[in-house]
């Protein structure tokens, strides 16, 4: 049912100037590649969202993050690029993949609002958490009383009231129509002669409010967000095929008019199942690593608040919002990067009090493209520009831009004060970049800002190792 994980021949080169930096260091010593991977100091902030300082004239030859071979002065500036006015407060870093060298650094340790780059944070909790092959069940057990059976949401956004036959907009999503069937089967063979008549709808996995108060409403309008519960289906789509569909303001009670349309003697209400109740029949998601491909890829929010939820879950913080801010940081702990300077507020990124610097971008997808971070659908969920996902779209990567299309692989992210863009670049001399731009306001940013995201992007591509850092 899932859809299958494949590399561009593009990406499959990236993976492999990975594998050959990961057996050179293994041939080195243990000391070498401990000082490669050395955390860089991250500033902290007591504020979620803050304004990053005034910046000094840049060294040219700035420090690398460890120890590597001296080089000569790089010759390549990008400063006509940076100094667009479109980019308002400009926070950015890129690093040589391969050597671990930084050739560019603006304010990137200042923690700041990082509009939908949050979901590579996000999706490599989830990998640590539960790997990559994690399925997330729905289940239906039997109810406390005669002809009553539980619908148990635990998370899974993608369950579509589609028959089967039928995809949503996620691929390889389980079927509502499927469990129903099972159920029924189930429910003849445990030796229940009375018909369901009573449906519990238990969405008690997920506590707390369902929408933020730094959440923009207009979310649910315009098709790309929906209150958060554990109990869904098409992620409260309208319109389950449709990307943008609108979204309902109960994602409860829309999973069970569908789910109770199977069982035409039915009610529905709202409750939890019983302690130890017997399980009638279960369907699963697609798994985890597909789950995150599309998140990114598309900058599903549903996917990501819920991603975000299990994990805090699982670590034992909580199951509301409050729980990200402790779970998500301690799921992230194994990967041996920094995590002092997050402050998580939520899964999807849509939310102006998260504040993330540069820095831990580029640590993780770095440690992703070497494959120390063992986490490959991270890479082949970046969109790539001008071609797929949330760059496939003509307002990006074209004019000038377009130099770079095919070549810079990278979350896209969008909020009114912030628009961001952190990934992996090919430049043309061969080397592998890795890189992460913010462009900040205090006011609502045009959306031309986008533009100049890319042309800064473009302007790092044409550079690659010799970029400056003037």
């Amino acid at each position: 049912m899932s859809r299958p994980v494949r590399s561009s021949p593009r990406r499959r080169a990236l993976w492999a100037v990975g594998a050959i930096v990961g057996v050179i260091l293994a041939g080195g010593s243990v000391a070498a590649g401990a000082a490669i991977e050395n955390p860089f100091p991250i500033a902290t902030s007591a504020s979620a969202t803050p304004t990053p300082s005034a910046t000094p004239t840049p060294d040219p030859r700035p420090l690398a993050e460890s120890p590597v071979p001296a080089n000569s002065i790089r010759q390549c500036s990008v400063a006509e690029a940076a100094s667009d006015p479109l980019l308002n407060t400009l926070q950015a870093r890129v690093v040589n993949a391969d050597t671990g060298e930084l050739l560019y650094d603006r304010n990137s340790t200042t923690p700041a609002r990082t509009a939908s780059n949050m979901k590579l944070i996000t999706a490599a909790a989830a990998l640590e958490t539960f790997g990559a092959n994690y399925r997330i069940s729905t289940p239906v057990v039997e109810g406390s009383e005669p002809g009553t059976i539980v619908l148990v949401g635990q998370g899974d956004m993608t369950l579509t009231r589609l028959p089967t036959g039928q995809e949503s907009v996620y691929p390889g999503a389980a079927h509502l129509d499927a469990l129903a069937s099972a159920v029924k089967t189930a429910w003849s063979e445990a030796g229940h002669t009375e018909p369901i008549t009573r449906i519990v709808l238990d969405s008690s996995a997920f506590t707390g409010e369902s929408w933020l108060p730094s959440w923009d409403t207009k979310g649910m309008r315009e098709g790309y967000q929906s209150h958060v519960s554990a109990l869904q289906v098409d992620a409260d789509r309208l319109w389950p095929a449709s990307e943008y569909s609108p979204r309902g303001s109960d994602p409860v009670a829309r999973a069970g008019e569908a789910f109770a349309a199977y069982f035409p003697d039915a009610t529905t209400t709202i409750g939890e199942a019983p302690a130890d109740a017997a399980q009638l029949a279960a369907v699963e998601s697609a798994p985890l690593s597909s789950l995150v491909e599309y998140m990114l890829l598309y900058s599903d929010n549903m996917i990501a608040e819920s991603l975000a939820r299990l994990v805090a879950i699982e670590e034992g913080a909580g199951s509301d919002f409050a729980a990200l801010a402790d779970g998500i940081p301690a799921a992230l702990e194994p990967l041996g990067i920094d995590t002092s300077g997050l402050t998580i507020v939520d899964g999807s990124g849509l939310s102006a009090d998260n504040a993330v610097p540069n820095i831990y971008f580029t640590k993780l997808l770095r440690g992703v493209v070497e494959g120390t971070i063992d986490m490959p659908s991270i890479l082949d969920g970046l969109p790539v520009a001008g071609e797929s996902g949330t760059l496939r779209y003509d307002s990006r990567f074209s004019g000038d831009a377009e130099a770079a299309a095919g070549h810079v692989m990278a979350k896209t992210g969008w909020i009114q004060t912030a628009y961001t863009l952190s990934g992996v670049i090919e430049p043309e001399d061969g080397s592998t970049l890795v890189f992460s731009i913010y462009a900040l306001g205090d006011q609502p940013l045009p959306s031309t800002t986008a533009h100049a995201v890319d042309m800064l992007a473009t302007a790092f591509y044409r550079c690659g190792n010799d970029l400056s850092n003037l």
